[in-house]
């Protein structure tokens, strides 16, 4: 089922999550709609509280950018393939020089900047069968969590801007908070909630 996207402005997005437990009601439910979701949008990752949810979960699947002919064989390959869900997870570590990429959000329709972060990570969590994982991850799959993993934190892109960005967006932020966007997906906007 395809839920809506939370847009910017909810305070759900700024929400510090909760970790979870197996007992979670629905939560294969709730994964498999956050996929469908993601995948509807055309996204690469989806975590709970852009649907709602200040729970430590979120979804990536890179296969959209194993495409990019900058790319090493090795790489595509990675990306194809990398597709995790991640319960309570904990980045443990962050090294690796930084480096730009242009990013955007579901959440954030219409914004795109570039974003420092670093190129390495090691993040412990839980799979969808509460089985404990730990991954250390390069380049794109890395900044992809690092994304993801700020929702839960209560952590948006746009924090991450310098403060003449931050200025330059601000009209934009304003009205996709308002609903004044177009999207092709299904969104909830925290400024029209009980006027539909």
């Amino acid at each position: 089922m395809i839920l809506p996207i939370i847009a910017y402005g909810d305070p759900v997005l700024r929400k510090v999550s909760a970790d979870i437990t197996p007992a979670y009601p629905d939560l294969k439910s709730l994964i498999a709609n956050m996929y469908d979701t993601m995948n509807n949008a055309n996204g690469v990752g989806l975590a709970a509280p852009q649907v709602g949810l200040a729970i430590r979960l979120f979804v990536v699947d890179t296969a959209p950018f194993a495409d990019d002919e900058d790319l090493t064989a090795e790489e595509q390959k990675f990306l194809l393939g990398f597709k995790k869900v991640f319960i309570n997870a904990k980045i443990t570590e962050e090294t690796g020089k930084k480096w730009l990429f242009n990013e955007g959000c579901l959440s954030i329709p219409g914004v795109r900047e570039d974003v420092s972060r670093n190129e390495q990570i090691t993040i412990e969590f839980l799979d969808e069968d509460f089985k404990p994982q730990k991954l250390t991850l390069n380049g794109l799959a890395a900044r992809v969590v690092q994304h993801e993993y700020d929702h839960i934190e209560g952590i948006l892109f746009t924090d991450k801007i310098s403060s003449l960005k931050k200025q330059l967006i601000k009209g934009k932020l304003a009205n996709i908070s308002k609903g004044k966007v177009n999207v092709d997906y299904r969104m909830k906007f925290p400024e029209l909630k009980g006027k539909r």
